[in-house]
């Protein structure tokens, strides 16, 4: 249950006055900080000042207006749990990496987590921490407690921070009211019939930490710092009214405090204190005796050794375990993860006749932004090193079915309210309408015009080279045509992202296959920036120079189910292309399958992803360029180097590569976090790296080996194929002309990439005259009988009757 009042700080300077006057509010354990008045530091100095806050939440507004950094810094410094204002808050939150379980939703009277229950509060009992008083929390704390005792005692358990117990007593209202003034453990004697004071005779003095109640509120527990010379709480003076507890981390922590104060001089206790240099150098001999350390009894033997000194370090630095437990506490809260490899000193150096990926990984320096390193003979290693992140649609449905579902019933309203909350811009209109104000234009140099231009040129000629505009006639049977003519899709919505990277390279991507398939009106959709609330210049120049109608100001999944559906200023289409996050993707899935939709989408989509088969005459610069081209896309995105007989120093040389020009990145945080779990798998032959490729099935396959036109025979599954040293897949992004938006997740196996028929449909067609009736009449009448489809062997039947052809057989 908990404690039943939740204090709210409601700006920094009540964080710092309140919490300093009134220090009984720690005794509740927990706190609300309000996020939109508190600012970042001030909530992580709060945690780290007040140790006695062990459950700190963070209220958000209603749009939040902090930055992705900012969130992360308070999840990984110590809030516990954001509670939001609306459901739809969580879509980006959980995009970002928050872990469901982090986010709670206020949702009538009660904060409950969107995906279960966390911690309830009702509104009465958040409380703003100015108006509190020690009378407000125990009237608050007697309105949960009950008992059945005819003395109307309230049974209490008392332990200590390690939540050891120390003994069972009984708590009246007014030894409650006290222990809240006095902060102090006082309790209600039976025996004495009065208030007792724990240790004000005895000198076993009681600061109080906590007050709680079990989950039925029947009992309390008081978490308690036992003081004094002995610090004994039962009256046989013992720790404990159930006997000493065992020596343990805790015991050895006390003994250790002891010894600080009056260790003898020459004792080695008192030696390790007086000698950091000892100290040191012990603790270095017990860890690596621990890690050599074979059978359990041997480990277990090292490792209490190596925690004996630990501990003697952790005293004489004046850290307590309860600081180290904190940390721990802290640490696990983290939503950041660092890779965790070793520093090279520590690293045992492979001899030189194990494998080539063991002596590679060797090169790699802690903190150095490098791929792992596997070899083909690893099977787990290269099984891990080609699985795709798992992504889990069903929770990701949980968040997008409700956006979809307001936009479809609520349109323009919903739309609008959705852009003011994910894309923190409130705009008057959801849509820009077709020609584009010229204001948009601007800032817009004839540099990007000029590159533009060509890029599109460049896609409409490779694009409008596949139009299929010719009628396929085929004469089955003698008097039988049939026939096949495209058509082009009628109404198609191109979804452009514009999260973390502006990509006006889609937008051309998208729109000039469409404008070359003469698709009848087409729409684009952009989330707006925040700084303005206007699309970016760039797609603006695109989708005036396809012929775009309209631009629908929105991202995520409101602007797909804009489009699905239809809004009262977006008109419905047809068919909804592009890339986007695991939100958009969801939403494409969503309305696909919606017969009330009828709607299709171009493919299914996932992280981006590169695969590289480089050989030893591959340039190192050439493949990291390549590698890193594809990781700054996304932290998701995968990044796969499969190397031919690479030796040692090639391998190093990438490795090398890799990290410098990373260095030399703005997207560095992003590049670096992709590459912890991107891999080099070395292989020793051609024929093995195509397989692996095939097997795998990626996005983009880089070529940069040998010959390398020579083995695009080899490739069965790609998505786009660039060959040679010369064939970035940068090219095929923007200029080259073959298109970008490709079928990723593996899915390269069943898709296409993005071409011209993608915006086209193919309608058959035939032609059947009497002497055509005659060959293939009696073959339809056949298989209808079997079939039991009376109507459709009649449709044949009475036509040959009329015509006189129609054997007995069939009368």
């Amino acid at each position: 249950m908990g404690f039943p009042i939740l204090p709210f700080f409601t700006s920094s300077e009540e964080l710092k006055t309140v919490a300093g006057s009134k220090p009984y509010l720690g005794l509740t354990g927990q706190a609300l900080l309000d996020l939109t008045k508190v600012s970042v530091d001030d909530a992580i100095a709060f945690i780290e000042n007040n140790s006695a806050y062990k459950f700190v939440c963070g209220l958000l507004g209603a749009s939040n207006t902090l930055s992705d950094d900012d969130v992360v810094r308070l999840l990984n410094n110590g809030v516990s749990v954001l509670f939001l204002q609306d459901c739809s808050m969580a879509a980006p939150l959980v995009q970002l990496g928050v872990p469901k379980e982090r986010l709670a939703v206020l949702e009538g009277a009660t904060y409950t987590c969107n995906f279960g229950v966390v911690q309830k509060f009702s509104t009465s009992q958040i409380v703003e921490a100015s108006a509190l008083s020690t009378d407000k929390l125990a009237d608050a704390l007697f309105s949960s407690l009950k008992t059945d005792r005819d003395d109307k005692l309230y049974t209490t358990l008392v332990v200590d921070t390690h939540e050891r117990c120390l003994g069972l007593v009984y708590s009246s209202k007014e030894s409650i009211k006290q222990a809240f003034e006095q902060q102090v453990g006082v309790y209600y004697s039976r025996s004495r019939n009065e208030i007792w004071v724990k240790g004000l005779t005895s000198g076993n003095t009681q600061k109080l930490v906590n007050i709680n109640i079990d989950c039925d509120g029947d009992a309390l527990k008081f978490v308690v710092v036992q003081e004094g010379k002995k610090s004994d709480f039962c009256h046989l003076n013992t720790t404990s009214c159930y006997g000493e507890f065992q020596q343990g981390l805790v015991g050895l922590e006390g003994l250790l405090r002891q010894r600080l104060e009056n260790a003898p001089e020459k004792s080695y206790t008192r030696r390790l204190f007086s000698d950091p240099e000892l100290l040191t150098a012990k603790i270095k001999e017990e860890a690596e005796e621990l890690t050599e350390a074979a059978d359990k009894k041997e480990v277990a033997w090292e490792a209490a050794d190596l925690f004996y000194f630990a501990m003697v370090k952790l005293v004489a630095s004046g850290v307590s375990l309860d600081d180290v437990e904190r940390n721990l506490h802290v640490k696990h809260l983290k939503i950041t993860r660092r890779k965790g490899d070793a520093k090279e000193k520590f690293l045992q150096k492979k001899p030189s006749e194990e494998s080539k990926a063991e002596a590679a990984a060797e090169t790699v320096d802690d903190g150095s932004i490098s791929l792992n390193v596997v070899s083909d003979q690893d099977k787990k290693g290269v099984s891990e090193a080609l699985s795709r992140p798992i992504q889990k649609t069903a929770d990701i449905m949980h968040l997008v079915n409700p956006i979809v579902e307001r936009v479809r019933n609520e349109g323009d309203k919903a739309l609008l309210e959705f852009t003011q909350k994910f894309d923190g811009v409130k705009l008057d209109s959801p849509v820009l309408e077709a020609p584009f104000p010229k204001e948009y234009f601007e800032g817009l140099t004839d540099e990007m015009k000029e590159a533009l231009d060509l890029s599109m040129e460049n896609v409409r000629k490779f694009h409008e080279a596949q139009l299929q505009k010719e009628t396929l006639e085929v004469v089955t049977q003698p008097g039988v045509v049939c026939s096949r003519f495209p058509r082009p899709i009628e109404k198609v919505g191109l979804y452009i992202p514009g999260g973390t990277a502006v990509l006006p390279s889609t937008a051309l991507m998208l729109g000039v296959p469409a404008r070359v398939a003469e698709c009848q009106e087409i729409v684009f959709a952009s989330p707006p920036r925040k700084s303005d609330g206007k699309v970016s210049p760039e797609v603006v120049y695109v989708a005036q120079k396809v012929g775009a109608s309209k631009i629908v100001l929105a991202g995520g999944a409101q602007a797909v189910a804009a489009m699905a559906y239809g809004t009262e200023s977006i008109p419905k289409v047809d068919k909804i292309l592009g890339p986007g996050n695991q939100f958009v993707t969801a939403a494409k899935m969503y309305v696909q399958n919606d017969t009330q939709a009828l709607c299709s989408i171009d493919m299914p989509a996932g992280p981006s992803e590169v695969l590289v088969i480089a050989d030893e005459k591959a340039d190192a610069d050439f493949v990291a360029s390549d590698l890193l081209s594809q990781a700054e896309h996304g932290v998701d995105s995968q990044v796969i180097l499969v190397g031919v007989a690479l030796s040692e120093k090639k391998v190093a040389e990438i490795q090398d590569a890799v990290h410098r020009q990373a260095l030399e990145l703005p997207r560095v945080d992003i590049v670096r976090k992709c590459i912890a779990h991107s891999s080099i798998i070395l292989c020793d032959s051609y024929e093995t790296a195509f397989d692996m490729s095939n097997d795998y099935a990626p996005e983009h396959l880089i070529l940069q080996i040998e010959n390398a036109q020579d083995y695009v025979k080899l490739v069965f599954n790609a998505g786009s194929v660039f060959v040679g040293a010369y064939t970035p897949e940068s090219c095929g992004d923007y200029s080259s002309g073959t298109n970008h938006t490709l079928p990723t997740y593996g899915y390269a196996r069943q898709y296409s990439g993005v071409n011209t028929s993608t915006f086209q449909k193919f309608i058959t067609s035939q032609v059947v005259n009497p002497q055509g009736l005659e060959n293939i009449g009696r073959a339809v009448m056949s298989v209808a009988k079997v079939e039991g489809l009376d109507a459709h062997r009649n449709a044949v039947k009475i036509r040959m009757q009329k015509l006189g052809l129609l054997p007995e057989s069939f009368q």
